[in-house]
């Protein structure tokens, strides 16, 4: 398995922008997609996104397609998540996690490693 540690949240008014940061362990990084999900607090985990583990296809949620960019550097074993034009139901912690395989899944049960998470408050 590998190892993931998210960073970058914070607190940050509605209409701007955080990127969030997702360092893993282990040099077979560039064998697992990854991929990012959320939970807002009362609420079930949500998927955010999915890249394949070569960086060359990205799958987003609806919700965040146009504002939510997602890239990976295999180089230095990290995983960003740009996010734009954010607001108030965006509010919530962000995980990401990785699954060995080719399949940009939405499915949380089907990533074996989770980091810890990393806490994004949007104000209104």
């Amino acid at each position: 398995q590998v190892q993931l540690v998210e960073s970058g949240g914070g607190l940050v008014q509605a209409g701007g922008s955080l990127r969030l940061s997702c360092a893993a362990s282990g040099r077979t990084f560039s064998n697992y997609v990854i991929g990012w999900f959320r939970q807002a607090p009362g609420k079930e985990r949500e998927f955010v996104a999915a890249m394949h583990r070569s960086g060359g296809t990205t799958r987003y949620a609806d919700f965040v397609k146009g504002r939510f960019i997602m890239s990976r550097d295999n180089v230095n074993y990290t995983v960003y998540l740009q996010m734009n034009s954010l607001m108030s139901e965006d509010t919530a912690v962000y995980y990401c996690a990785a699954r060995a395989g080719t399949i940009l899944s939405q499915r949380e049960k089907e990533y074996d490693s989770w980091g810890q998470g990393t806490q994004v408050t949007v104000s209104s």
